[in-house]
């Protein structure tokens, strides 16, 4: 079990990398006017979102069989933490999606957001984790 852990671990740091890189580039995406420059942030977003993707399955497979297989958090009393962290880890799919959607919008020129708002929205994955981790290794409730 604990190279199980150790592997998701090592998956979901290098998924939250991702997660707190590639909003960073649509912050210099959202400021940039030379085409030239846009067009290598382009290229790095796209590499990147890929990659992360990548990273994110095995982390998320590994996560489950922590839950299923090993039974961390499994139902009962004193394990409402794990339903938390599980929503909070949905929060960070849709998130991680999100990212692709505004990609996509980047690659169409169909932009709308300002670079404050890429600001704000890069802070999201940093209060996911925290949360998370806090909900793992307190177990609030």
């Amino acid at each position: 079990m604990l190279w199980v852990k150790a592997l998701h671990i090592f998956f979901v740091a290098s998924w939250f990398a991702g997660l707190f890189y590639l909003p960073r580039i649509f912050v210099n995406l959202a400021m940039e006017t030379d085409p030239t420059a846009t067009t290598r942030l382009l290229m790095m977003a796209r590499k990147l979102y890929r990659f992360m993707g990548l990273l994110a399955v095995p982390a998320l497979a590994l996560g489950l069989v922590l839950w299923l297989y090993y039974g961390i958090g499994k139902m009962g009393p004193g394990n409402g933490w794990m339903h938390a962290k599980l929503a909070i880890v949905v929060l960070l799919v849709i998130y991680h999606h999100w990212c692709g959607r505004l990609l996509k919008a980047f690659e169409n020129g169909a932009n709308k957001r300002s670079h404050v708002w890429f600001r704000w929205f890069n802070e999201a994955p940093t209060i996911g984790l925290l949360l998370a981790v806090i909900f793992v290794v307190v177990k609030p409730f």
